[in-house]
């Protein structure tokens, strides 16, 4: 490393997690563009959810593609580029996104916003692959994990500010009643016109600080071996982007091969819509009766591709962990069962942490949940964010250098601190916060966990893995605020899972902890397929159960994503302790 280590940077640190702050506005700010999507261009739930799809797929294209061209070139790209280059290449690849946002809201081209979305993505991949390995490497190993948090903070307060922001400029208000319909395009052009402008000022503020050069010319051993579930991982998720296009044609085949008969015009005009939609339309009862047909079968196809895409994925990884298992010459980081079973817990936890917020604008406009509009739901939105940050703030005590006594304070504090900064932010935004009151309840419990997890990975995992799974039942078999808060508490029982995963992922990865870390990385997959999952088992269900709507079942889906990581956090426990690593001093920092 080409950096003195007694120097201080404290600028150069403070320079370089204002990116931090753009992942998690952005991310956040989905839950506020999804539901205007899906109004505006009449999608179904499932493909609302492609924003997350191309967005968090970004995130793993680009991770892939910067091993493979580690593996080929047997160096670390990334590290020869320099991370400072990195960063600024990344902020001027999300500026290009953002600028190609503009025309393609314009165009009124849903795939062409999917494809901008994409673009801002990558550039987001070469940010974050860059910066988080720069702010450790910004003074001593020994501190590494306090900068991390300090710079998850950052990157938690845009994901508390996104939703209320992006619902100020789309809709005049965080609270003001105005259809998603109604929205004026320029409104969304200005808020992309803003962040272009945000990303190349970052960028040259980037290229003319004068930051540490911070390289490595390390060589990278071969690991051949993983070149194939990787590959297989990366025609799963292409499964998902041909499913649209897979099932309208092998749809309208069937469709013809039973006598049903559509028109061509009839098929562009309504092929689309979801069956809800299509029922109230007013035309030829014969042409409705055979558009639905078309529709259910589209539909049926949809989800097979969607099920087969998450199935191959955890088929995969599941396979490699029995192959490893056999003979461990050239697997790299993956001969590690903690790993490959931390690679599924990471895919699970960003898809879980994702899919709750993605569909939870939908769940608000239904009867039971309080027929919600499109700009009444931001500050619901912001408290699911925002609880991530509550639980991240909270988790940051750990790590500091106080008395016990005073972490015992802090850890109810800090909490009480974190929910008032949510009410303050959203009062201030001209939201009506007195409902959200009653979530304190709910924090806590969040600080009861941390008190009973005691700073050790493994048991603060268990514990809120076991109640993300309680909070996700109760929110099934209740509707209301009961139900409402219990989802949103998912974001309190998410936001120490990315610390707690990574730290038993990489416990014990010796030489390989840098590629192991790159593995786990590309996970934040999940974020990009397990939203869909739940978009089409809310649209296949939809029709299917008078008791609940469609939407509101499909939250059975984060209940399996809690279960699993309290799986792991059991199972890296025994398999660590097998190898002889004592997980209960195995130190959980950093945040994603």
């Amino acid at each position: 490393m080409e950096q003195n280590k007694s120097k201080s940077y404290g600028t150069a640190l403070y320079t370089i997690i204002t990116v931090f702050f753009f992942w998690g506005f952005l991310a956040a700010s989905n839950g506020i563009f999804i539901p205007f999507c899906k109004a505006h261009f009449n999608l179904s739930q499932f493909e609302s959810q492609l924003i997350d799809f191309t967005f968090y797929g970004g995130y793993f294209i680009g991770s892939l593609g910067l091993y493979f061209a580690s593996q080929i070139t047997k160096v670390d790209f990334l590290n020869k580029l320099g991370y400072k280059n990195g960063i600024i290449w990344g902020l001027v690849l999300s500026a290009v996104g953002a600028l190609l946002m503009v025309p393609a809201v314009d165009s009124g081209s849903f795939g062409f916003i999917l494809g901008a979305f994409f673009v801002i993505a990558l550039g987001f991949s070469l940010q974050q692959t860059a910066a988080n390995p720069f702010v450790i490497a910004l003074g001593t190993p020994e501190t590494g994990a306090n900068r991390l948090n300090l710079a998850g903070g950052v990157n938690n307060f845009g994901t508390l500010l996104g939703p209320v922001i992006v619902s100020i400029v789309l809709f005049g208000s965080a609270s003001k009643l105005i259809p998603a319909i109604d929205v004026k395009i320029t409104s969304i052009n200005n808020l992309y016109f803003i962040l272009a402008g945000l990303f190349i000022a970052v960028a040259i503020f980037f290229w003319l600080s004068n930051l540490p050069k911070v390289t490595s010319d390390e060589k990278i051993e071969a690991s051949h071996k993983t070149n194939t579930p990787l590959f297989i991982i990366f025609l799963a998720f292409l499964i998902i982007l041909v499913a649209g296009p897979a099932s309208n044609f092998f749809g309208e085949l069937i469709t013809k091969n039973h006598g049903f008969i559509i028109d061509a015009a009839s098929i562009k005009k309504y092929g689309s819509l979801p069956l809800d939609q299509l029922a109230k339309l007013n035309i030829d009862a014969t042409l409705k009766l055979h558009l639905t047909y078309l529709t259910q079968q589209v539909g049926f196809i949809k989800s097979c591709f969607v099920y087969s895409s998450l199935l191959i994925i955890l088929l995969t990884l599941i396979i490699t962990v029995f192959k490893t298992g056999k003979n461990k010459e050239g697997w790299g980081a993956m001969q590690y069962p903690q790993l490959i079973y931390g690679m599924i817990a990471i895919f699970t936890y960003v898809g879980t942490e994702v899919t709750i917020q993605s569909n939870m604008g939908s769940l608000l406009k239904t009867p039971e949940f309080g027929g919600f509009s499109a700009a009444q739901i931001a500050p619901f939105i912001s408290l699911y964010w925002g609880s991530l940050m509550i639980g991240r703030w909270t988790g940051a005590i750990a790590v500091s250098k106080l008395p016990k006594e005073s972490k015992s304070a802090l850890t109810i504090i800090i909490p009480i601190i974190a929910f008032g900064v949510i009410l303050l932010i959203n009062t201030l935004s001209g939201a009506n916060v007195q409902s959200l009151y009653v979530y304190v309840f709910l924090v806590f419990i969040l600080m009861a966990g941390f008190i009973f997890g005691q700073e050790r990975p493994v048991a603060t995992l268990s514990i809120f893995g076991i109640l993300g799974v309680i909070a996700m039942v109760i929110g099934l078999i209740t509707t209301g605020n009961i139900s409402l808060f219990a989802f949103i508490s998912g974001g309190l029982c998410c936001s120490i899972m990315w610390p707690s995963i990574f730290a038993l992922s990489i416990a014990g990865l010796g030489k390989y902890t840098s590629q192991g870390s790159a593995f786990l990385i590309m996970m934040i997959l999940g974020g990009s397929i397990i939203p869909p999952v739940q978009g089409i088992l809310a649209d296949s269900t939809q029709h299917s159960f008078t008791w609940i709507s469609g939407i509101h079942l499909s939250y059975i889906v984060p209940v399996f994503g809690f279960a699993y990581m309290a799986f792991f956090a059991w199972k890296a426990g025994a398999v660590l302790k097998k190898q002889g690593i004592d997980i209960d001093h195995v130190e959980a920092s950093g945040g994603h």
